[in-house]
């Protein structure tokens, strides 16, 4: 085994410590009323679809599903529905649904019905090619009702990774974790007795890149998730970190101190070759870039404190952009490109920020006082974070009303929403 593989052992498939535990608070007000009604299913499907779906609704905020003690019946087709029962409990809108066996094997077949009006919105059917990723069927179904009713796409079939450490301080270990956006299935993709950090989703999210160590000297890898594949795409001397896949896959942005002080380099995956963006006597770190791929957002304390510059993906002059507080930094674009996640610290406090980038407009939306690592999810609405003063995640939604605490035993840290998929 190189020195590599001892220092990384890749556990894919291995399940992790434990999965994450969720907590939600906020939302109850303006929570739209809705009714999941258990789903129609034989023996050859124990899954309860239909409370999975019910949960994802209701941890997004924006649903007050029904209890299923409170249903005055519980049909499994539109044609069962009266409609006078539902209007009787008060909700604007009802799934109800089936996992049928049909020639080609299971399918989950439902409707989404709007009960004022008695109609039905939407009606899907699913197959289930695998009874064991019933779980994934349900987050797709969710996320279906989600967009047919709010008009924006659903995130709960997209996954986070997060940097899990465990032990005593004399006998620490770091993990690389991926998991469902519900925290269920956790995963351990690598493991080490050395700092791992810096998890970041490629494109087409069949990779991560992470930052690893090996007796003390610092390199990026890309792990190649199917195959356990794992690449060291740097390891100069000095500083190699922070990478951020450019939106096509073709490039990688990094921080890089080789030459001299701290700088962003965008390497070319292909060919290895390496291109410097900035070159300053401060720190230039923590790059992310805008969805179209122009331009590169990234800490710099070259104003004398941390704050956030824009520079051009090609390199060229830099421009400030953040100017409220002390300091901000670990921008993160939103997959609109229009706002930032990043970190505001005002003397005192670490609190998750969105900077609207057309008016610069600032605004707090977690309550700190040591928040960090922000992400946005796949459909913009949701913002992961850590909150390191409780050793657990966060999610808040956009507007600051819905939020919700992911914990687990021990550290959990530097939190990233996979992207949406292609």
């Amino acid at each position: 085994m190189n020195r590599t593989l001892a220092l990384l052992l890749l556990l894919a498939a291995l399940p992790a410590n434990a999965a994450l535990e969720i907590t939600v608070t906020g939302g109850d007000t303006g929570a739209r009323p809705v009714a999941i009604v258990p789903f129609a299913q034989g023996p050859e499907f124990s899954l309860d679809i239909a409370d999975i779906i019910q949960s994802d609704l209701a941890r997004s905020g924006q649903f007050q599903p029904l209890a299923r003690k409170d249903m005055l019946e519980k049909p499994s087709d539109a044609a069962q529905v009266d409609w006078r029962n539902w209007r009787a409990v008060s909700v604007d809108a009802a799934v109800v649904g089936q996992v049928r066996r049909l020639p080609t094997g299971l399918s989950a077949k439902f409707q989404v019905l709007d009960v004022l009006r008695a109609q039905v919105l939407l009606a899907m059917e699913v197959p289930i090619p695998d009874p064991r990723r019933g779980r994934a069927v349900a987050h797709y179904i969710a996320d279906r009702i989600y967009e047919k009713l709010t008009g924006v796409p659903g995130y709960f079939s997209s996954q986070i990774a997060y940097v899990a450490v465990t032990g005593p301080a004399s006998a620490r270990q770091f993990q690389i974790v991926i998991a469902d956006a519900d925290g269920a299935g956790p995963t351990t993709v690598a493991t080490s007795r050395e700092p791992l950090m810096s998890p970041v989703w490629s494109p087409d999210r069949r990779q991560l890149s992470y930052v690893g160590y090996e007796r003390g000297r610092s390199a990026i890898y890309i792990h190649t998730l199917a195959t356990g594949e794992l690449r060291k795409l740097v390891s100069e001397r000095g500083i190699n970190g922070a990478p951020a896949w450019s939106p096509d896959g073709t490039r990688m942005a990094v921080t890089m101190s080789f030459e001299s002080n701290p700088d962003i380099y965008v390497i070319d995956l292909a060919s290895g070759a390496r291109k410097q963006i900035t070159s300053h006597y401060a720190i230039d770190t923590e790059p992310t870039w805008s969805p179209d791929g122009r331009e590169i957002a990234f800490t710099s304390d070259r104003g004398g404190q941390p704050q956030v510059y824009l520079v051009s993906a090609g390199g060229g002059e830099a421009k400030r952009v953040t100017f409220e507080g002390k300091q901000n930094s670990a921008a993160r674009y939103s997959p609109d490109g229009k706002r930032l996640a990043l970190v505001n610290y005002d003397g005192s406090s670490y609190r998750i920020g969105l900077l609207e980038l057309a008016s610069r407009e600032l605004r707090l939306v977690s309550d700190g006082p040591l928040d960090e690592s922000p992400s946005f999810a796949p459909n913009g609405a949701v913002v992961i974070y850590a909150a390191q003063s409780r050793n657990e995640l966060a999610t808040v939604s956009v507007d600051g009303r819905i939020r919700q605490r992911l914990a687990q035993p021990g550290e959990v840290r530097e939190p990233v929403w996979a992207p949406a998929a292609r």
